[in-house]
């Protein structure tokens, strides 16, 4: 039986810059069970990564603020938890897997010691040189020789040092990790090694991961759920299926007309005309009415909320119940 382990409601982050404000997440509803997948995708800036950082508490104050909502971690609300609760937390139950493994190290420590820095953290009372064996093992876990642990963030790859990021989020087993783009800096050989070693360690460790990306390929690859936000929005979410086979709101349908395909006989891409709204001056109805080329003035009046248009499938499009009928 499935058992809810994130639940995130009316969640509403901004950031004060000078005297305007930017609304980066607006009204945010998601739910992620234990062993569960969910991918979280949209343009650059749609708002995908501050939800990361409102889960993992780390939403910078000022300039940013988490306005309203909740986010409630196996029955505790983050929003309202103290900044020792957030601690004792954050590395051991929630994990992040940082977008760039060039930045996430720290090019003056040995890797091993920055794994073992986490687990003594975490484990009050294991000794240094248990710490360091646990490290070793971890380091063994995402396939890097336990020899390597002297050694610096320098004298690795791309690929092994997000593998290293990865043994540090996964130091203390985590009950949920946070994977912000953890293939974008990689080639896409080292791409598909990284995603398949975290496919084995999320099923090995019955960990639930919350997967942002702009690729649609990887969501395939690795999500049951998915969630495609726009302009700090959900505008559609369900099952991987819902998304890929019965496609409802028209964004979802221009990031798949954008994508090639060798089943396709088209000769050119269809992109999605014109730009994402700037966040500090959002649209008063849908935030996608200025790109939609499906949009009437209904859609400009008022804000348009999410519907299930079918079980388990929720769409934020005043014209997306006429597509029920794909569901029969």
């Amino acid at each position: 039986m499935e058992k809810e382990l994130l639940k995130i409601s009316d969640l509403t982050i901004q950031y004060s810059v000078e005297n305007s404000v930017c609304q980066a997440v607006n009204h945010v509803d998601l739910k992620l069970n234990r062993g569960e997948t969910l991918g979280l995708v949209g343009e650059t800036g749609a708002g995908k990564t501050t939800i990361a950082l409102g889960i993992m508490g780390l939403v910078p104050d000022p300039p940013g603020r988490i306005v309203g909502g909740t986010i409630t971690f196996d029955g505790l609300d983050l929003v309202k938890a103290t900044k020792k609760e957030l601690r004792e937390i954050r590395g051991k139950k929630i994990s992040m897997i940082f977008q760039d493994p060039m930045t996430a190290l720290n090019p003056i420590d040995k890797v091993g010691d920055q794994i073992r820095e986490v687990i003594e953290l975490h484990n009050k009372g294991m000794s240094k040189a248990e710490a360091a064996k646990k490290a070793c093992d971890t380091l063994e876990l995402v396939g890097i020789p336990a020899e390597r642990y002297d050694e610096y963030p320098h004298q690795f790859s791309g690929g092994m040092k997000q593998r290293i990021v990865i043994a540090i989020a996964l130091a203390c087993n985590p009950e949920l990790l946070l994977a912000d783009e953890p293939t974008t800096a990689l080639d896409v050989t080292i791409q598909a090694q990284v995603l398949e070693l975290m496919n084995g360690l999320k099923r090995k460790l019955n960990t639930s991961m919350l997967l942002i990306t702009h690729d649609l390929g990887v969501v395939a690859e690795m999500c049951e759920k998915v969630a495609i936000i726009y302009a700090g929005e959900i505008v559609e979410y369900g099952e991987a299926e819902h998304i890929y086979d019965r496609t409802a709101h028209p964004y979802t349908e221009g990031l798949f007309g954008s994508l090639p395909s060798v089943a396709d006989e088209r000769t050119r891409l269809t992109p999605i005309g014109g730009l994402m709204p700037d966040p500090m001056n959002l649209p008063k109805g849908c935030k996608f009415a200025p790109r939609c080329k499906k949009a009437a003035e209904a859609c400009k009046e008022q804000p348009v909320p999410l519907v299930e248009i079918a079980p388990g499938h929720f769409c934020r499009c005043l014209f997306a119940e006429e597509k029920e009928g794909r569901y029969e």
